[in-house]
């Protein structure tokens, strides 16, 4: 693993909330990032492919608000969360985390007894290693402005569902990371959310080959995480759907 190539920096910074989001490239990272810069934060933004990267910038850029930093890299790389630490440093320092990158692990998905032990390994340090290191490196900034992190997590955390047994337990393991922290730091608000079905890549992956053009969007969830963020809600786990408005009935 390398540490990627920071993308150019912009000018003129200001005093304005630093947000670090993760896996922003596309999904509902991406969505988050555009959210977040029309609410005026600046923001670091990372994924592995540089150039989805790049795109995802500039779209993001657009968005009235916030500047955005992007440094593509590999979230599991200890070097490349050091890089996204540092920049956050040179804008003042992360208010806000969000740890949304993640992986499926094994595509089709795999019966646990079939479930191939190096890809769990992997899926487990992508999904739960590596947010938790990458909350340690940000932690002394987010203490000491009152921050918060964003893990996004999923049903598959607390439900049973074939074939997730892999994604599912690093998810659950995030959740319970994510309680842990929740009570060990008092001047952090720690959230995990569940965000629901959406259109999604990853999710696509899930089901290859099916439709799933029923699923929401990833924009039509991002202002659930905005909710939080803005209202600043008690630590703990939380699903989207719980905290967007409830759909007008004609």
């Amino acid at each position: 693993m390398c540490a990627g190539r920071r993308l150019p920096s912009v000018e003129g910074m200001t005093n304005a909330p630093v947000a670090v989001v993760t896996g922003a490239s596309r999904g509902l990272g991406h969505a988050l990032a555009g959210a977040l810069s029309g609410g005026g934060y600046h923001l670091i933004i990372d994924a592995r492919n540089t150039v989805a990267l790049e795109e995802a910038a500039a779209a993001v850029a657009r968005v009235r608000g916030g500047r955005v930093m992007a440094i593509a890299g590999d979230i599991a790389d200890p070097a490349h969360r050091a890089s996204l630490a540092a920049a956050a440093s040179e804008l003042g320092g992360a208010s806000l985390l969000v740890n949304n990158a993640g992986t499926l692990g094994a595509s089709p998905l795999p019966a646990l007894a079939d479930y191939p032990a190096d890809q769990l390994l992997a899926a487990l340090e992508v999904n739960v290693v590596a947010p938790i290191a990458l909350t340690q490196v940000l932690l002394p900034d987010l203490r000491r402005l009152g921050g918060a992190v964003l893990n996004v997590t999923s049903d598959a955390a607390v439900e049973a569902y074939a074939g997730w047994g892999g994604y599912g337990a690093a998810k659950a393991a995030l959740e319970q990371a994510s309680n842990v922290l929740a009570a060990e730091e008092s001047a952090v608000r720690v959230w995990w959310v569940d965000p629901g079905d959406m259109r999604t890549q990853m999710h696509q992956d899930a089901f290859p080959g099916e439709d799933i053009s029923d699923r929401q969007p990833p924009e039509a969830v991002a202002p659930a995480f905005l909710r939080l963020v803005a209202e600043r809600m008690p630590s703990g786990r939380y699903r989207a759907a719980d905290l967007l408005p409830a759909p007008v009935r004609r």
